[in-house]
């Protein structure tokens, strides 16, 4: 039996656990709602991690780990597989989503896009305000792409990179 949650449903979740750990429970600490909130995805990607690998072998290094996050994990989650997958070769992999369902529905207010590159970067400007939003809301996914890997047997850290709406990258770096 398959269990689906509505598109919807998950949109409001995030949107609203984002909006309780930024404004309400660590209002005046903001890498500790982004640590909460990443913390929080950790856990939803061991356990999806282990459902959805429950009747495979181990993989048996890491681009093979990586290839199934892209491919098969996202699809589960996304419906699509990521479109681009980078690497080095020497543990970093870039995984681009052109169209991140989760930043879809998100824009930055047209009104502040023309604010001048000279302003005072430690002002806190519409803009910045917006992207700060907009990054809280990628701590979710990287942890999850973090608790899947780490249920492969793979420690790493992973960041987000948000280029041209909706579009979105995600850096994997493995640990030694």
């Amino acid at each position: 039996m398959v269990r689906e949650v509505s598109e919807s449903c998950i949109d409001s979740l995030l949107t609203e656990m984002v909006a309780c750990y930024c404004n309400r429970f660590y209002a005046n600490k903001p890498e500790l709602a982004a640590r909460r909130i990443e913390a929080i995805g950790y856990q939803v990607g061991h356990q999806l991690s282990e459902r959805y690998t429950m009747d495979r072998p181990r993989f048996t290094d890491h681009l093979e780990a990586i290839k199934f996050i892209c491919k098969d994990f996202w699809s589960e989650l996304f419906k699509k597989q990521i479109d681009n997958l980078k690497t080095n070769y020497r543990g970093t992999f870039v995984l681009q989503d052109n169209k991140f369902r989760w930043l879809a529905r998100m824009s930055i207010d047209p009104s502040t896009e023309n604010v001048s590159p000279v302003e005072d970067i430690t002002s806190p400007t519409a803009e910045s305000k917006a992207a700060q939003a907009m990054s809280m809301h990628l701590y979710f996914p990287c942890g999850i792409i973090r608790g899947a890997l780490s249920n492969l047997g793979i420690p790493c850290a992973v960041s987000a990179d948000i280029s041209n709406l909706p579009a979105c990258s995600f850096v994997v770096r493995i640990k030694a």
